[in-house]
């Protein structure tokens, strides 16, 4: 393989709208920049799709529906399946791509395409165990035929903070159960989109399958999509604030959705947990792509036994992470996406020092260019901290202290969000108790990740609608159908 370089994994992703299998310009041949958050760098321009180009996106989709719903469950497996392959071939690729227009470092991408591949090989699994149902009614008269059919044409909404893999989440299971798409990324990272546009082409994925429209105008573009009524169903990840509007959009074609929205993790550590392993879950469940994930611890709650021991643990790794441009080798704390993203953050440690949290390690912007934080631990977080209700969406960690369980969980589930929450505790009774009562979605127990595409992830309260992943994942591209039969 040719040796990489940065313009020329950039200059190798098409940079137009990609609509009916074909590379097409914006209808004003507007385009908006991309650019580095390591450096403020512009990387390219892509194209900036108007509603008029969103309406063509939809109509390749509605027009392929039929067609694709009728391809054989073992071609769309196929197809998905060569995805995979390909995406694991090029990953070295895809994760400077990744880097480079998202921030996190090169090891961290090259694990997200490989996360980005498992959904296209699990739901190359899944695109031929689509099952139905044979049922006597229970009067003997008739039976019951049940069968699962595509919903229809979707429209895909991804965050920037995992580029491909969240575009991995919708469209293998779209695939798989024989759905078209219109997908928009995420205005700060298009590129990983558009290249793995190409790849599925690549694979063999049939024209106005998969479209892709890039805008810096995601509401003017979306909405008129969403309310044209011919899309069957829309799924998004990202803010719950976004999330909001776009319920209030879907209702008026009473749109089929399924949202993961925001989250607000507790991480909780009982006196008997394991400190070793509680700390390095902890630097995972904090710290992976740089803390800027829904999932990410964003409340440490410590039992006053192992505080001060835990604090000073998870300081010393913190403080010794290097920072700096995820291409440089080494690297474990990239810049944040944004200078938004700099300035909540710093805004969020202002706000927690000024109530009387300390600052163990970090606290502080980087000089020189760059969207930079440091990592950070804060101790004695007040519990009306603003960091305590929203997200930090950054590399911080906040520690505070409790007594008992039951303080505990009162404080874990004082959130409207409900996504995920992880415990740390050799106690098995504790371990049941304390998930059982979490209000979360997904539970780590004794462990710092949970994302795994063979289990469903989602979560509860305003967190978000419906799973993504594992054996239900496909059912939420699917509708039930019964056929009563009379003999």
């Amino acid at each position: 393989m040719a040796e990489l370089t940065e313009s020329g994994v950039v200059d190798a992703v098409g940079k137009e709208l990609f609509i009916g299998g074909k590379w097409v310009p914006s209808s004003t041949g507007r385009t908006f920049a991309v650019e580095d958050p390591a450096t403020g760098r512009v990387l390219c321009e892509v194209a900036d799709a108007t509603p008029e180009d969103g309406k063509a996106a939809l109509d390749a989709a509605v027009a392929a529906q039929a067609d694709w719903a009728k391809t054989a469950p073992r071609e769309r497996s196929e197809i998905l399946r060569r995805a995979y392959e390909l995406l694991n071939a090029r990953v070295d690729e895809l994760a400077l791509l990744m880097t480079l227009e998202m921030g996190k470092p090169l090891a961290e991408a090259k694990g997200e395409v490989a996360y980005a591949a498992e959904f296209f090989r699990w739901f190359s699994e899944e695109a031929v165990r689509i099952d139905g149902g044979y049922q006597v009614a229970p009067n003997g008269a008739g039976r019951f035929l049940v069968t699962k059919q595509p919903v229809g044409p979707c429209l895909l909404i991804t965050p920037w903070n995992f580029p491909m893999a969240m575009g991995g989440r919708k469209i293998g299971p779209a695939i798989a159960a024989g759905c078209t798409m219109v997908i928009k990324p995420a205005e700060q990272t298009p590129l990983s989109m558009l290249a793995l546009a190409a790849i599925l082409t690549e694979a063999g994925l049939p024209a106005g399958v998969l479209n892709v429209v890039t805008t810096s105008d995601p509401g003017g573009v979306m909405e008129p999509m969403i309310k044209d009524g011919r899309a069957r169903k829309l799924s998004f990840t990202g803010s719950t604030a976004v999330g909001r509007k776009l319920l209030e959009q879907c209702a008026d074609k009473v749109l089929r959705t399924s949202m993961e929205l925001g989250g607000n993790a507790p991480f909780l550590v009982f006196d008997d947990a394991d400190l070793d392993a509680a700390v390095e879950g902890a630097m995972q469940a904090k710290m992976r792509n740089i803390g800027e994930a829904c999932t990410a611890a964003n409340r440490f709650y410590v039992q006053r036994g192992v505080a001060d021991e835990f604090a000073r643990r998870l300081t010393e790794r913190m403080s010794a992470l290097p920072l700096g441009r995820g291409t440089e080798p080494g690297v474990v704390v990239g810049p944040l996406i944004d200078a938004d993203a700099v300035n909540k953050v710093t805004e969020l440690v202002a706000d927690a020092t000024s109530r009387g949290a300390k600052v163990l390690t970090g606290g502080a912007t980087v000089d020189g260019p760059g969207n930079f934080y440091q990592a950070t631990v804060l101790t004695d977080v007040p519990r009306d901290a603003r960091m305590a209700s929203e997200e930090i969406f950054g590399p911080v960690a906040p520690i505070s202290v409790f007594d008992d369980e039951d303080e505990a969980v009162a404080a874990a589930n004082d959130t409207e969000y409900g996504l995920v929450s992880y415990v740390y505790t050799n106690d098995l009774k504790r371990a049941l108790r304390v998930s059982e009562s979490l209000e979360a979605g997904m539970i780590g127990l004794n462990q710092g990740i949970v994302s795994n595409p063979a289990a469903p992830f989602g979560g509860v309260k305003q967190s978000g609608l419906g799973r993504e992943g594992g054996t239900v994942g496909i059912d939420e591209f699917l509708e039930t159908k019964y056929i009563a039969v009379s003999l």
